[in-house]
């Protein structure tokens, strides 16, 4: 099992799922800011530059993901970047800066959880890449 969870080919499909998600999310924070903004109590601010990070992250997924060898330093800051979005999302979770609705929390519990499991997926397989698969 854990050859299934650190393989090349699962890596490629990991990486692809978190630049699909990251395109998505990153386009409804834009398109649905003021919406967002009220169901879930963050700030409208907060969902405009995060939606940005997340359109340019998806960017940078993709581009990684779409060469023929994933370039092994370019894994790492996906997986760099996949932590501190859930360490960002659970400082808004735990702190005071922010006062989210019910479901501005489940919101952000999602991301704490799932964005952490990514990282892990990703930081897994590449660990696991023999020198020869990855530049």
């Amino acid at each position: 099992m854990l050859n299934l969870l650190s393989s090349p080919s699962l890596l490629r499909a990991v990486v692809w799922f978190d630049a699909s998600t990251g395109l998505l999310l990153g386009a409804l924070h834009l398109l649905l800011t003021a919406s967002l903004a009220e169901w879930l109590g963050l700030p409208h601010g907060l969902l405009v530059v995060s939606g940005v990070l997340l359109l340019g992250y998806a960017a940078l997924a993709t581009r990684i993901v779409r060469a023929r060898t994933m370039p092994r330093g370019g894994l790492w800051a996906l997986i760099a970047a996949n932590f501190g979005w859930a360490l960002a999302s659970l400082v808004l979770l735990l702190g005071n800066a922010v006062a989210p609705t019910l479901l501005g929390q489940a919101y952000l519990v999602v991301h704490v959880f799932s964005v952490a499991l990514i990282a892990e997926l990703q930081w897994m397989g590449v660990r696991r890449l023999p020198a020869w698969a990855a530049a």
